[in-house]
């Protein structure tokens, strides 16, 4: 494990006079991420005006009609800024080069950590609430439902934002710490307008899979500074002793 090189890089470069940022969402935004995800999640459930928003919404959307549109193959595309499989190739090339270039495993660790929370939480919330999509209108809970929250948002909050922080601490190039933060604040808003314009999601969904994404990502960073990190580091004390 070299990560006293790694941070020795680090201290050397640039990044913090460009004001490059690793993207840690501060407690007092996650906190308010917690309680926007338990409120809207009530409020769906008891059926209150947060569901009659939503109808509002996609029914405005649903008139547009874009799933049949010419501008439909970029709006897909868009959506991938949120997609798993989009995301991963890129997560695979940086963290594969990181281990190349400082032999060290913990942006794998980060990305796996990250990766396990996002499908463990996500599809909880997607089974326990089981909520259908706009597409099944009339019948907004079902056994088989999925819709709630969206993955796609969730997904591009916390990976493009783990994309960014392993970019920053392992003193990539600025250039491609600044190409890596905006992916991490585009990536989300692509995604979440995509999917929303294209009728594929509730305006709840989206707001939640956001939130969802702050929350882990908060999560991912508090995990790595008090276990993941220190254990790695340990372990490279007793290997190097």
């Amino acid at each position: 494990m070299t990560s006293r090189a790694v941070e020795r890089r680090r201290a050397a470069s640039p990044a913090a006079d460009a004001g490059v940022s690793v993207g840690r969402p501060p407690w007092w935004l996650v906190a308010v991420c917690v309680l926007l995800t338990a409120a809207v999640s009530w409020a769906l459930l008891a059926g209150t005006w947060v569901g009659a928003l939503d109808d509002r919404v996609a029914a405005v959307v649903g008139g547009w009609d874009l799933r049949h549109a010419p501008a439909y193959p970029l709006l897909w595309v868009f959506t991938q800024f949120g997609g798993r499989v989009t995301i991963l190739v890129v997560l695979a090339v940086l963290v594969g080069y990181l281990f190349w270039r400082w032999r060290t495993v913990v942006p794998l660790l980060r990305v796996v950590l990250a990766l396990a929370l996002l499908t463990a939480v996500v599809y909880a919330f997607k089974y326990g609430m089981g909520r259908t999509a706009p597409a099944y209108p009339g019948s907004y809970f079902h056994r088989d439902g999925e819709s709630f929250p969206s993955g796609h948002v969730a997904n591009a909050v916390l990976m493009w934002g783990v994309a960014r922080w392993l970019a920053v601490d392992c003193a990539l190039p600025v250039r491609t710490q600044r190409a890596f933060r905006r992916l991490s604040l585009a990536g989300p808003v692509l995604a979440a307008v995509s999917v929303l314009v294209l009728d594929f999601h509730w305006v709840t969904d989206v707001v939640v899979g956001a939130a969802v994404g702050v929350i882990l990502l908060g999560v991912v960073h508090t995990l790595d500074a008090f276990v993941l990190s220190r254990w790695v580091r340990a372990r490279a004390g007793r290997e190097s002793a």
